[in-house]
């Protein structure tokens, strides 16, 4: 395996970058939770910021967003500086990492918790959806856009949506809250019209939640 096969592999089970779709008749989602502020304690924010650490770095968000494994190397998270390992064609458009840390210029910043949360469970991009609570994944219903912006493919957030709440909201306390921020502008993405929506279709991606333990496939199911 080449090691741009092995890092677009590797971007399989990333956090959140350049993509978008979305299950427009999934069934309706279990409705979300606070975020990491909201009248908690030091204790249980640097708790939060730890599990969403861990998740990062254990689903290999920086093999494409900068750093590798390692939140201790140069460049973590802070989006494409190598075109070769950190930009993918997808078809006719080109797709890039971007910029995770807090920088509210260039980064996650500008962004809330809930709307990145709102990025990995829903695949909404969070510059371009409003900071509400979504109780639908059918579009102009539960606060879901009519005209969903997707995040750019590769980005797996169909994958990620299948964490609890918890976890989501602590990898969006972790980029929020304990990275420091870096100035590094990434060039957006390219992208089709309909934003990747085509994409994104039960029939591609699956149901959420996922059907209910045993299915036909599993012991005990039929």
């Amino acid at each position: 395996m080449t090691r741009r096969s092995t890092k677009l592999l590797a971007f399989g089970t990333c956090v959140i970058a350049i993509l978008f779709a979305a299950a427009y008749s999934a069934p309706a989602p279990s409705k979300s939770v606070r975020g990491s502020t909201g009248g908690r304690s030091h204790a249980a924010m640097q708790a939060q910021i730890a599990l969403g650490r861990h998740m990062v770095v254990s689903h290999a968000c920086g093999e494409c967003h900068g750093g590798g494994d390692n939140p201790a190397a140069a460049f973590w998270l802070d989006g494409m500086r190598d075109t070769i390992t950190q930009q993918f064609r997808i078809g006719p458009f080109v797709t890039r990492a971007k910029n995770l840390t807090p920088d509210v210029a260039t980064g996650t910043g500008s962004f809330t918790e809930r709307q990145i949360f709102n990025a990995l469970r829903y695949g909404l991009r969070p510059e371009e959806t409003p900071d509400v609570e979504i109780t639908s994944t059918t579009p102009g219903q539960g606060n879901f856009p009519l005209h969903p912006h997707y995040l750019a493919v590769p980005m797996p957030w169909m994958s990620w949506r299948n964490m609890s709440n918890e976890e989501l909201y602590a990898i969006a306390a972790y980029l929020k809250n304990g990275l420091k921020p870096v100035s590094h502008k990434v060039q957006d993405s390219d992208g089709p019209p309909d934003f990747w929506a085509g994409e994104y279709t039960v029939a591609k991606i699956g149901p959420y939640p996922v059907p209910a333990f045993p299915t036909a496939n599993e012991k005990g199911g039929r």
